[in-house]
């Protein structure tokens, strides 16, 4: 079972189906899209029931873990933080935040924290990272965690290349 993992302002726990409006709502904005690799615009309901229904399976597996992001005070998501692909120790790490709840530091707590959990509890000995070259949250998330920068390189991603900065750290 999927334990929760807690920080000092956040609760990571995992998904339920019942938050597939909230994650619409939050991940459907254009932003969100335009700075992520795999989030649609538009991003409907239905698409986030489909995607939290896969993620219990996936862990079982051992495929992936996705957690939703949540306030201590209140159990509604304001983001999303996991590793999409985990392979025995290596973790590529993902995450993101609704708009409302950037510059906080929320992305960088909550993304250190599954690290953390991961490497003292499930064996994480690898993580590897990327962001879109533009976008300067995420490149400020990964320098916080101390990832080390490996290289620019162009992906084909929703329709388009795209530039991407790839990190990389062993333990």
């Amino acid at each position: 079972m999927q334990k929760d993992i807690e920080t000092e302002r956040l609760v990571l726990r995992p998904f339920r189906l019942s938050d597939s409006e909230r994650v619409a709502e939050l991940a459907g904005e254009k932003v969100i899209a335009d700075m992520t690799a795999n989030i649609p615009h538009p991003y409907e309901p239905a698409m986030a029931y489909e995607w939290i229904q896969t993620h219990q399976t996936q862990y079982i597996e051992g495929e992936s873990v996705v957690y939703a992001i949540t306030l201590k005070d209140c159990d509604d998501i304001i983001g999303a933080v996991g590793f999409p692909l985990l392979d025995h120790g290596l973790g590529v790490l993902g995450y993101w935040l609704g708009v409302p709840f950037w510059g906080r530091g929320i992305a960088f707590e909550a993304a250190e924290a599954l690290v953390e959990f991961y490497k003292s509890h499930h064996g994480l000995t690898e993580l590897h990272v990327m962001h879109l070259a533009e976008n300067e949250r995420s490149k400020s998330v990964i320098k916080k965690l101390g990832v080390g920068y490996v290289e620019n390189m162009m992906r084909q991603m929703q329709g388009q290349n795209r530039e991407i900065c790839v990190y990389k750290s062993v333990f």
